[in-house]
């Protein structure tokens, strides 16, 4: 079954608008534990405006599920970071400084050589790794010439296209998997995946092992409470 990672950074978000501690993000965490999460995730950017580096350090002292940074390999200080922390898995997303959010994944067959070696060092340190991917099956392919465990299906795309045309929106994704099930990569997901988006894209690949979610269900935790969310998130990870 796929697993469902919860990606606090909108609760850090809210917390630093204010100041103080409120919401408490370590708390945030605990409780999506206990509601059914079986992951959490962060993605700490160089001028900390939502995660904390030291929220990273927290988490990693508290958290019982899996435990997923993901950042840009090319900040060193981001580098440094995962190698004290230590978290389950590393996910690597090609962010430039100040970008609002991920908007494209790797270019795997022009960054090879790089990604290899970062690979390389993280996996060193007992880190399983997984990098961000367009639906692209060449890109699928550098990637696993790259050494790592895992992709990421950048996932922006289909969401975009999924209410007009839901066949035609997930058609590159079922590709891009079929590619990394060939290549024996896992498959992770995420980005803009929602509850009317989400079954759909597990029952067109279900070998997606892990999906992280933070925007669509924080956003729907304030209507629907958090704990109510995660549940009804996670009921549309079963295939039916």
């Amino acid at each position: 079954m796929t697993r469902l990672s919860v990606n606090i950074n909108k609760i850090a978000t809210l917390r630093n608008s204010r100041g103080g501690n409120n919401p408490d993000l370590i708390k945030v965490a605990l409780d999506a534990e206990r509601f059914g999460a079986e992951g959490i995730t962060v993605h700490p950017r160089p001028d900390e405006r939502h995660i904390r580096y030291a929220d990273v350090r927290q988490l990693k002292e508290v958290l019982s599920t899996e435990f997923n940074i993901e950042g840009n390999c090319r900040e060193q200080k981001f580098v440094d970071l995962v190698l004290e922390v230590r978290p389950h898995q590393v996910t690597l997303v090609p962010d430039a400084e100040g970008q609002i959010t991920s908007d494209h994944g790797w270019d795997t067959v022009i960054h090879r050589d790089y990604l290899r070696e970062m690979i390389s060092l993280f996996k060193g340190h007992g880190i399983r790794t997984s990098i961000f991917c367009d639906p692209d099956p060449k890109m699928i392919e550098g990637a696993a010439t790259t050494g790592t465990d895992r992709i990421e299906l950048y996932t922006e795309g289909y969401a975009k296209q999924f209410l007009s045309d839901s066949a035609s929106a997930v058609g590159p994704y079922v590709e891009a998997a079929k590619a990394a099930t060939r290549l024996g990569l896992g498959i992770n997901a995420g980005h803009d995946l929602d509850m009317k988006n989400l079954s759909f894209l597990i029952k067109s690949i279900p070998e997606i092992k892990e999906v992280s979610i933070g925007h669509a269900l924080i956003a729907d935790a304030l209507y629907l409470g958090l704990e109510n969310t995660i549940q009804l998130y996670k009921r549309q990870l079963f295939i039916h």
